[in-house]
């Protein structure tokens, strides 16, 4: 990524910073000028799979170096308190797109035959923006679900992301380790030829293609046997697939093909307002980098994704500037829950991690109600229109739909998004506050009030194929309640020891969970 200075403070739109959300729930108040606004910028976010806190050299990594991200980080401002809304993908994607607890609509880790979890009627980012004057686009994983179950792959797909809002999208139906291993663009499957054609199961095995339970030295990776069904590529996926040979991604190239299709959505949107939604596949396993970053960290496959994605960003921030946009241009970038080191994959991430601390100073990771499962990298990136710096704010992404909102001139109704609160003065300014107050969703919820963390018991089951995860998963029978101030890894539980505050934030969290608008 080329050079580009730091915003002086003397051109920064001060005017636009008075003020916080304060938001103490889930909730929005507008808090900027609407006079004071400069003009609808674009917005590029972001969205890596599976990055920790620590996985990246400016919040603190040595054994891996991401200059790209670390640049905007440098000349932006870098969040040390940023939280992606649960410690899975799917709540995670689902809440920032809706600005909704994904708990609201059950939202959970979907199958790759799912159906489109967003209610097409539903109020969501895209289409808010569109309203506005925006053009919208998507590419990269999708993982909400497409159709309205039994998706025929052969036919139009839909609904998906047009009919949520979106004008454009070219996606990973669902995730990298899951078949169908498929691009998808708007509404039809790339290069399908349609005498070969697709079918896709999680039910029972269909088609002649090998499996990795069978044909173990077909591999490029040893999976779990979650993972071994049907193998494409040299890898063994969930699920089994038919036909649709002509169709086959291959998982090398999806550095190029994503950025390529991202480039190509902003240049035939240069002209007027366009926000683009980028949700890499990396780091989430299987992890198959191009052989351009294989072996540069000594991590192995894990490690030298970080460094795709680097790359990634660093091409599309240059195509910004090249095309003139990157002084208009709203960017964030962030990652969808913590990290996971084992998740499925033999790919030694586990034995070649050396000093390397993946979720930082914090517990757990993906799959946990501990800070690690949500607690990510977060940098916001507007050239000349930011207080830049270090950021303690409090939030989470289910923000950035009221955010943005108030930052396009858009009011909300009283329905829509109600769990998202106005945090647009933390994303302009290193020192603005935004939450006192926020949930996080895992297997169970936590709520962090400032420092305090509470964390609700928990009484189910979690599924078999978390037991080779490298995570406590946060989960008790009884309440917990941590400061995170003096216990930054949750280890003593002061739930016992305080039960009044116990008692009022498990209060305080079902207040939330019952409001009905904002």
């Amino acid at each position: 990524m080329k050079n580009f200075k730091r915003p002086a403070l003397s051109v920064c739109i001060l005017s636009l910073l008075v003020g916080c959300s304060g938001a103490s729930e889930y909730s929005s108040e507008p808090s900027v000028n609407q006079s004071s606004k400069p003009a609808k910028p674009n917005i590029v976010i972001f969205y890596v799979d599976d990055m920790g806190y620590g996985d990246l050299s400016s919040y603190g990594a040595t054994q891996v170096t991401t200059p790209n991200i670390d640049q905007l980080a440098n000349d932006g401002i870098r969040y040390t308190d940023a939280h992606s809304p649960a410690a899975t993908c799917t709540p995670s994607r689902y809440s920032l797109l809706t600005g909704e607890l994904a708990i609201r609509n059950n939202a959970a880790i979907l199958p790759g035959d799912a159906p489109l979890i967003i209610n097409p009627s539903k109020p969501t980012l895209p289409r808010m923006l569109a309203s506005q004057g925006y053009t919208t686009g998507v590419v990269g994983k999708w993982h909400l679900g497409l159709g309205r179950g039994d998706v025929n792959w052969n036919e139009a797909v839909k609904p998906g992301p047009l009919e949520i809002g979106f004008d454009y999208s070219f996606l990973l139906p669902a995730t990298g380790d899951r078949v169908p291993t498929v691009y998808l663009e708007n509404h039809h499957v790339v290069n399908l030829d349609p005498s070969d054609p697709l079918s896709v199961s999680y039910v029972e095995r269909i088609g002649d293609r090998p499996l990795g339970t069978e044909r173990p030295d077909l591999l490029k990776q040893k999976a779990d046997l979650q993972h071994s069904a049907t193998i494409v590529n040299g890898i063994s996926r969930i699920g089994w697939m038919k036909g649709g040979k002509s169709a086959e991604w291959v998982d090398e190239d999806f550095h190029t093909v994503f950025t390529d299709k991202a480039i190509d959505f902003i240049d035939d949107n240069k002209n007027k307002p366009f926000m683009l939604f980028f949700p890499f596949h990396d780091i989430h396993v299987p992890r198959s980098p191009n052989a351009m970053f294989e072996g540069k960290t000594g991590m192995g496959p894990r490690g030298d994704a970080i460094l795709q994605v680097d790359w990634m960003t660093g091409r599309i921030v240059d195509a910004l500037e090249e095309k003139g946009l990157l002084e208009n241009t709203l960017i964030i970038f962030s990652s969808d829950n913590g990290p996971v080191l084992d998740d499925g994959y033999a790919d030694q991430a586990v034995e070649l991690i050396g000093n390397h601390k993946p979720a930082g100073p914090f517990a757990d990771g993906k799959y946990s109600a501990h800070e690690g499962g949500t607690r990510v990298p977060m940098i916001t990136y507007y050239k000349g229109k930011q207080q830049t710096g270090i950021s303690n704010a409090l939030i989470s992404h289910i923000d950035l739909y009221a955010s943005l909102a108030d930052l396009v001139g858009y009011e909300l109704n009283t329905t829509e998004a109600i769990d998202s609160a106005n945090v647009l003065p933390a994303l302009l300014d290193a020192d603005a506050d935004a939450r006192d107050v926020m949930v996080e969703e895992a297997f169970t919820l936590a709520l962090r009030e400032n420092s305090w963390k509470y964390i609700a018991p928990f009484e189910g089951s979690t599924p078999g194929w978390l037991a080779n995860k490298d995570v406590r998963a946060g989960l008790m029978a009884e309440p917990q309640l941590y400061n995170l101030s003096t216990d930054i890894k949750e280890t003593n539980n002061l739930a016992s020891q305080y039960p009044q505050r116990t008692e009022k934030m498990a209060a305080q969290l079902q207040k939330i969970l019952d409001r009905k608008q904002r």
